[in-house]
């Protein structure tokens, strides 16, 4: 196999057993690809070998999802890595899924565009990686997620066949929306070769402000004000007081960070407008350094914390929810940290603490705590042994489930691509 392998992609792109280990499993082989047609001819010998694929880009993402239990084939992507084609007038950009977030932004620079996704450590991803992961940040609530931004993919089946699907179509699967299927599938359904993006013109002017708040209650009041006004922000994220800290302010009880852009006009004008409807909540807004992003960023990135949660709920539920990983944390005697989209309601709670029993005690505590009030809890990232322990995705209904495995049957019937991984170990 080594010497078949060797022949597609050239055999110095081949390792066989790699002194790397991936979520706790050693793949026999790993093979680097450089160009579409090279991966689509490592999927059909894996496939007709029955040898289990798992696509590989950053690996910022290994611990989401179920754990690995068997690895033959990793497949890195990261030599796919051509920008090739880019309408800045059209705002579009198609791209192999070995390029960098941070690489294409550098090339949209020159003409004030960039792709507005900023997921956590998002610089030194990939975007087909983002997109396998469905991985978004504080951009979201502007701009929306990558879901949003996708226009089209070229993927390998799980039989080695390229299949387009979206824009630049030449072929596409009839009945289903294909770059929608492929966005958060974690690569169980084909694995993402090449991106067509819609791309957004930076703002003239952009500024940053904290808002810090007594109480959680406080906090919430002032998002639902927000919210309520006239203004526009691009980004509106809750930080409790571990994540104020880590992200370099002096920390509160519960602060909201908010970034408007638009002519510098405005943003001056809705600066003040914030401070007054700061002033309002009981609290005070204070503007941040130009840097206040990039260490928010460092301070929820994955790196950062032995577990990461995603805690979802209806954006009125905030305080609640707040108050109930407060509690559960608490009880447990486990330090945790807070943040997220205060406007969308989608949290990240994160602990140092290792303890596979307590972590996953943790995660079903919480997921106790928060349904009632229409919440879930996702394990985004975090040790095999809390994995294994309790189900990372959580529970999910009957006839979604039904219709996810219906679309693993259609696309990977033989399990190729990345088994076991994706909910209901799909």
């Amino acid at each position: 196999m080594t010497e078949a392998l060797g022949s597609l992609v050239g055999a110095i792109n081949v390792v066989p057993d790699p002194p790397v280990i991936l979520d706790g499993v050693r793949p026999r082989w790993l093979v680097a690809p450089a160009s579409v047609e090279e991966l689509a001819a490592v999927v059909a010998l894996a496939a007709d070998a029955s040898l289990v694929v798992c696509p590989l880009g950053s690996g910022s993402a290994l611990e989401l999802g179920f754990p690995l239990h068997e690895l033959d084939v990793a497949v890195d992507l990261r030599r796919l890595d051509t920008v090739l084609e880019y309408n800045p007038d059209d705002l579009t950009v198609s791209v192999q899924a070995g390029v960098t977030l941070s690489g294409l932004n550098a090339l949209l620079l020159a003409r004030r565009q960039f792709l507005p996704v900023d997921p956590p450590a998002g610089g030194t991803r990939t975007l087909g990686g983002i997109a396998a992961t469905h991985a978004h940040g504080p951009l979201r609530l502007k701009y929306r997620s990558i879901r949003d931004l996708l226009l089209g993919v070229r993927f390998v089946q799980a039989d080695g066949v390229v299949t387009w699907g979206g824009a630049r179509v030449v072929k596409s699967v009839t009945g289903y929306d294909i770059p929608k299927l492929m966005v958060g599938a974690l690569g169980t359904l084909g694995i993402l070769a090449e991106l067509t993006l819609r791309l957004q013109p930076m703002p003239d002017a952009e500024a940053t402000w904290t808002a810090g708040f007594s109480t959680v209650e406080a906090a919430a009041e002032f998002v639902s004000r927000v919210l309520d006004s006239p203004l526009q922000p691009s980004r509106l994220e809750f930080l409790d007081a571990a994540t104020q800290q880590a992200s370099g302010l002096e920390s509160g009880r519960a602060a909201v960070a908010v970034s408007i852009g638009s002519v510098e006009d405005a943003v001056r004008s809705q600066g003040a407008t914030l401070s007054d409807l700061a002033r309002s909540s009981g609290g005070g807004a204070t503007k941040t350094t130009p840097t206040f992003w990039d260490d928010y960023e460092r301070a929820t990135a994955p790196a950062a914390r032995s577990l990461w949660l995603k805690v979802a709920t209806l954006p009125s539920g905030l305080a609640s929810v707040a108050r109930v990983v407060a509690t559960v944390a608490g009880v447990a005697g486990m330090a945790v940290a807070v943040s997220g989209s205060a406007a969308l309601g989608l949290l990240r709670v994160g602990t140092p603490h290792s303890d596979p029993e307590a972590g996953a005690r943790l995660v079903e505590e919480l997921r106790a705590g928060v349904a009632g009030h229409g919440g879930s809890v996702v394990i985004e990232g975090g040790p095999r042994a809390v994995r294994a322990r309790v189900d990372p995705w959580g529970p999910v209904e009957p006839g979604a489930l039904g219709v996810m495995r219906g679309l693993k049957d259609r696309f990977d019937p033989s399990g190729t691509l990345n088994p076991g991984r994706f909910v209901g170990t799909i």
